[in-house]
């Protein structure tokens, strides 16, 4: 429960840091709009033409008899929708992340200078093998998220388990992808492989989850992934940074000291 809470904090960080850092926030909202206008015409392109393309798939349907026939391709039509809507959901930040690379990378690079001593670590590598990079692993990513979405909209036909389960498991599940698009933008400077990054977050999931699952349910309202987009980046580089920081050296207890003191006597 505490790496819930703490996840969830380090969202409202770095929504905080961009809110302090104008710039920087209103170059992060560009790419988010630009992905946000192609996703809308993806989705508004399936709404119209959706049912045609069910009709076309279903050409078994064609001698059925009404009602039959509407409900059959009107429920495939919904859920042909609603699995594009789960996807869209599933692979924007990917997409996003993606489109504006550069614009994120920068505004990652000023929340380490501003947060530290002024240095940033860099990978050393020339911008289109970054870019080739980020793109080979959110690839990976997709994959994964799409494997996850096509199980939990199966499952999702369960009585009574697919509307209550599911859509939970759906927001978690989604929170952690979310998570690893969104910190790869600092963990990929520090030369840290995708491998790695899973490797890690795995080991502390409350802490994905605490971070992303609130986002997963935020950006399913029209809009607000592009305004959130630019702090969830500042966030993550800010859970990267505490993250990758070495544990403080506890001091020494009572005990401890006098056995010291002991052993200097005996000595």
């Amino acid at each position: 429960m505490r790496d819930l809470g703490a996840g969830f904090g380090y969202l409202m960080k770095g929504q905080r840091w961009v809110a302090r850092h104008g710039k920087q926030y209103g170059w992060g909202l560009l790419p988010g709009l630009i992905t946000l206008v192609l996703y809308v015409a993806a989705l508004v392109c399936l709404a119209v033409w959706g049912d045609d393309f069910i009709s076309w798939a279903t050409p078994f349907a064609d001698d059925w008899s009404s009602p039959w026939q509407g409900l059959f391709r009107g429920f495939l039509t919904v859920v042909l929708f609603a699995l594009g809507l789960l996807l869209a959901v599933l692979t924007f930040t990917a997409v996003t992340l993606l489109v504006g690379q550069p614009f994120y990378e920068s505004l990652s690079e000023e929340v380490d200078r501003s947060e530290g001593d002024g240095t940033v670590p860099e990978s050393g590598l020339p911008l289109w093998r970054d870019l080739w990079i980020s793109a080979r692993d959110s690839l990976r990513i997709l994959v994964r998220a799409g494997l996850w979405g096509v199980l939990l909209f199966a499952c999702g036909f369960l009585p009574f388990v697919g509307q209550t389960v599911v859509p939970v498991i759906g927001f978690f599940v989604t929170g952690f992808f979310l998570t690893e698009e969104l910190t790869a933008v600092a963990l990929q400077r520090r030369e840290v492989q995708l491998r790695d990054r899973l490797a890690l977050l795995r080991s502390r999931r409350g802490l994905a989850w605490g971070f992303g699952a609130p986002l997963a349910v935020a950006f399913l309202v029209p809009f607000v992934a592009v305004f959130l987009m630019p702090g969830a980046v500042a966030g993550a580089t800010l859970m990267v940074r505490d993250l990758e920081a070495p544990p403080e050296p506890q001091a020494a207890s009572d005990d401890d000291r006098a056995g010291e003191s002991a052993r200097g006597a005996a000595w």
